[in-house]
């Protein structure tokens, strides 16, 4: 049935030609959305990555280019029908939505991908690294954002090379006032480019006082949750000055403890060491393949002194110092097991022979003057 037979109620022809251009970009619209819901629902059954991630970033912004192309239809036929001059601007704005649709699929689809690299998806069944995930996003979302931004001035009319002229004169005199900024900004960069630490490594660094866990690493700052629960926000560029220690990527703990013994127990001390020795060579939490020492020292001023040096297998704080005192109580057992103890400061007198025989005859002649009385 043709449009010019249907009944004009005393309306134009093209009102119904508008509204069936409306109806027809409702239902492609609809019909778009409800088949990109079933086809996410499947896709989340597949372990690829890249289909959930664009499904779930283009359904929107595809709805709303149905939309854009359909009001543009309708409005064309509008202009053709009745001339309005104000109406040949649409066509701009058709552009500018058009590029802002496919803008926002695009930083959707990077920040879909973060989110399932963040969630524990694995490439090649190797996990990746957190903090080089969400640098290559931010930087992947930023560049989008520039590039949509530049195709709109030159949309909009604007000469992209005047810009990008002024920009560079500009971005002097930016960067000569808000040069810390900068400087944060690059010691970011390096941070995710050396990946010195990463979030939830626990650093410290001996120069300055700091120390605590990485919960977030930004582009200016980086926030580190101390051992008291205190946030500590502290400007990226510096660990560009300053040493920082990883403890959450140490290979083991070390244990190393100074043990002394009795002089009395001289005789015993080659047994000692040696059981002991045998007793960390095949002790479970002691790690066989790192160096093991125990060794006699010195001649302490009250002690002869040995030491125990090793490594455990765990580098869990907690689970250490579990380790160290089963170590340092077993090692006590041992030193009991001899007939031997540990010994505490104490100090020896010496008189001289003379001496020593007069403090004797004092104390006979002391004894027998209480006796008569």
């Amino acid at each position: 049935m043709e449009l010019s037979m249907l009944p004009s109620f005393g309306l134009p022809g093209w009102f119904f030609e508008v509204l069936l251009a409306v109806l027809f970009t409702a239902l492609a619209a609809s019909i778009s959305r409800r088949g990109l819901k079933v086809l996410a629902i499947k896709a989340r059954r597949t372990r690829t990555l890249w289909d959930d991630a664009l499904l779930e970033a283009g359904r929107k912004p595809l709805v709303m280019l149905i939309w854009v192309m359909g009001l543009s239809w309708a409005i064309d036929i509008i202009w053709q029908s009745t001339g309005i001059p104000m109406l040949s601007r649409y066509m701009g704005v058709r552009d500018v939505l058009v590029i802002i649709a496919l803008g926002w699929a695009m930083v959707g689809l990077c920040r879909e991908v973060e989110k399932k690299y963040l969630a524990g998806y694995s490439i090649n069944d190797k996990e990746v690294d957190p903090t080089t995930v969400t640098a290559i996003g931010r930087l992947l979302r930023v560049s989008g954002i520039v590039a949509c931004f530049l195709m709109l001035l030159q949309t909009l009319g604007y000469s992209i090379s005047g810009i990008l002229a002024f920009g560079g004169v500009g971005g002097i005199a930016i960067g000569f006032a808000a040069k810390d900024m900068l400087a944060n900004l690059f010691g970011g960069m390096m941070i995710y480019l050396d990946k010195p630490f990463g979030v939830g490594d626990w650093i410290r660094s001996p120069d300055k006082n700091i120390e605590g866990v990485v919960q977030y690493i930004g582009w200016r700052q980086t926030r580190i949750l101390t051992f008291d629960k205190r946030p500590l926000y502290v400007p990226n560029a510096t660990f560009m000055n300053i040493s920082v220690e990883n403890p959450s990527r140490m290979e083991n703990r070390r244990i190393k403890e100074t043990v002394g013994l009795r002089y009395s127990d001289a005789r015993s001390v080659s047994d000692i060491l040696t059981e002991i020795r045998h007793y960390l060579e095949s002790h479970d939490e002691i790690d066989a393949s790192k160096i093991i020492m125990v060794n006699f020292n010195q001649f302490g001023a009250s002690s002869l002194d040995f030491f125990i040096y090793c490594f455990t297998k765990t580098t869990d704080w907690a689970q250490y110092h579990m380790v160290k005192e089963s170590v340092l109580l077993d090692v006590m057992g041992i030193i009991h097991s001899h007939g031997a103890d540990i010994a505490f400061p104490t100090q020896t007198l010496d008189f001289p022979h003379s001496l020593n025989s007069e403090m004797v005859a004092s104390k006979t002649v002391k004894s027998e003057t209480a006796a008569m009385s």
